[in-house]
């Protein structure tokens, strides 16, 4: 399956909302106001993965002050409640936001290629790593025997197969630890999330921050 990484834009809306809708039956998909508050705070971080002519992904970020969240934080409080005005070009860090893919096109190279565009966009910007809270979705089977840090350390380990931690470790992120009550609305994690980052090695501090040229995907 071929597939083409492009910036979301507003006629994307629908079909991104629905596409999450269709992913993630627990979970609110973006409103309207949202994906406008994304595309207006920072339309170089959205993207859309295509196959086909239908949108089979997406991958939402924004750039943010570290410090400021550090290791104990929410999806709420690092995106201020789904406004995303804490995009901040002050910032060396690419957060990530979301990502979610057509359960159809798993397995076929649309979420390597939705990471590939934010690392690649992490290097065009000179941030200096990409952070996000990674979904925990195999938890909820384990939860009455054991933490969220035990489960995080057997998926690392090989002893239980987590389709999402798996998959962020196998592009190169590193576990961090576990964000207790991340995303409440998660049944499947019990609101837990993985803390993983991903450092650009071609970070220069001497340089600042840039957007990508307006021709870039």
């Amino acid at each position: 399956m071929a597939v083409t990484i492009r910036n979301l834009t507003a006629a994307d809306i629908a079909a991104a909302s629905d596409l999450q809708r269709r992913v993630y039956k627990a979970i609110p998909a973006f409103s309207q106001e949202q994906f406008e508050s994304l595309l207006g705070h920072f339309p170089e971080g959205q993207f859309v993965a295509e196959a086909d002519g239908k949108l089979v992904g997406i991958a939402i970020s924004l750039v943010v002050l570290w410090d400021d969240y550090s290791l104990h934080h929410t999806w709420a409080e690092v995106t201020n409640h789904g406004h995303f005005d804490t995009h901040d070009m002050g910032g060396r860090t690419l957060y990530g936001a979301e990502v979610c893919v057509d359960p159809d096109c798993r397995g076929q190279g649309v979420g390597h290629a939705l990471y590939e565009a934010r690392r690649q966009l992490c290097r065009t910007m000179n941030l200096k790593r990409i952070i996000a809270g990674g979904r925990l979705p195999g938890y909820h089977e384990h939860a009455a025997h054991m933490s969220p840090e035990e489960y995080a350390k057997r998926v690392i380990w090989g002893d239980i197969y987590d389709p999402v931690l798996r998959f962020q470790l196998d592009e190169g992120f590193d576990y961090c630890g576990i964000l207790h009550g991340y995303l409440p609305t998660d049944p499947e994690a019990i609101g837990n999330a993985a803390l993983i980052v991903w450092l650009n090695r071609d970070y220069d501090p001497s340089r600042p921050t840039q957007l990508p040229p307006k021709d870039s995907p």
